[in-house]
């Protein structure tokens, strides 16, 4: 008779990671906003875990761009500015832009079968009309083109930002978007293209969908930053 293993016992690290995961996912879902301040305690009572494992979290967090330190004050989600926001889409498109151009123009069907299914997944997930699970999906979209470049330092580049990139994703969609048919048809053009193999169209596509995206949401920190003004007078 086969022997069942056990279970292994979770390490510090191990608990540690899981925390971090569940934060960022937390964060990513658009549950608190750019600003917003963050307590340990309360944190660490809701998850089950101690002070330290939750600040030794956001220190991780911190490192990927996700939350700041504010001193004498705590933990704040981070936000965005105009300035942010050009950098991530300047470099977003960059970075896309490229690595659809190479993915379009690979001779090969597993790449494209991928771009194709997480295209399928956004589709789905636009229709269903869940937030959350359109910002999954839409990152794990963009992560796939990037992907299917088939270049190892393009997607070490990328996986550098990609944590600040799913807060600006999620931000835009929640934010600066018209809703579900809105965020899939700002995909649209950048998929067919890709499918379609067309390189040069699938890197302008990328870098316009990314352009426009970040100037909506740019506009959209500008209107808020004007009604806050206007509420402080």
């Amino acid at each position: 008779m086969m022997k069942t293993p056990g279970l292994r016992p979770l390490t510090k690290n191990s608990i540690e990671t899981r925390t971090a995961d569940s934060l960022r996912e937390y964060i990513l879902s658009g549950a608190v906003s750019p600003g917003e301040r963050l307590t340990e305690t309360a944190l660490a009572r809701q998850l089950g875990v101690g002070r330290a494992t939750v600040r030794s979290a956001f220190q991780r967090l911190a490192g990927e761009g996700i939350l700041v330190q504010i001193p004498y004050t705590g933990w704040e989600v981070t936000s965005l500015s105009t300035t942010d926001v050009w950098e991530l889409w300047t470099l977003r498109g960059s970075l896309e832009g490229l690595a659809a151009r190479l993915a379009a123009e690979r001779d090969e069907s597993a790449p494209r079968a991928a771009i194709e299914q997480a295209w399928r997944r956004l589709q789905a997930s636009c229709a269903a009309g869940d937030i959350n699970d359109i910002n999954d999906s839409d990152i794990n979209l963009h992560r796939t083109i990037v992907d299917a470049a088939g270049h190892d330092r393009l997607a070490h580049q990328y996986k550098l930002v990609e944590q600040q990139v799913r807060l600006y994703i999620a931000t835009s969609n929640a934010r600066a978007s018209d809703g579900p048919a809105d965020i899939l048809s700002q995909h649209t053009p950048m998929v067919d293209a890709l499918l379609a193999g067309d390189g040069r169209r699938a890197s302008d596509e990328a870098w316009l969908h990314n352009e426009t995206e970040g100037k909506r949401l740019a506009e959209w920190l500008r209107q808020q930053g004007a009604s806050q003004t206007a509420r402080a007078d």
